[in-house]
């Protein structure tokens, strides 16, 4: 089963996009090879919509994974 996550992206010029994905590994892999040859890449988020963004504009991506995170001082 794929790895559910969010991405936020910014690009230059103080924008950013956040998106939930329902692959965070193959979007990640997507956007690294937008950044390498300054194309313009397409995500699909988990509701369907398509995104275009131009690889060779990224500022930075956050990732962040849909894990569980437990709450308070217990382990």
């Amino acid at each position: 089963m794929a790895n559910a996550g969010k991405l936020r992206i910014a690009m230059e010029g103080a924008r950013e996009l956040e998106l939930d994905v329902d692959d965070i590994e193959a979007a990640v892999a997507t956007l690294e090879a937008g950044v390498e040859d300054e194309s313009i890449v397409w995500l699909t988020d988990s509701k369907g919509d398509r995104h275009g963004i131009v690889g060779g504009r990224l500022a930075f991506v956050v990732v962040e994974s849909n894990e569980d995170r437990s709450i308070g001082f217990g382990r």
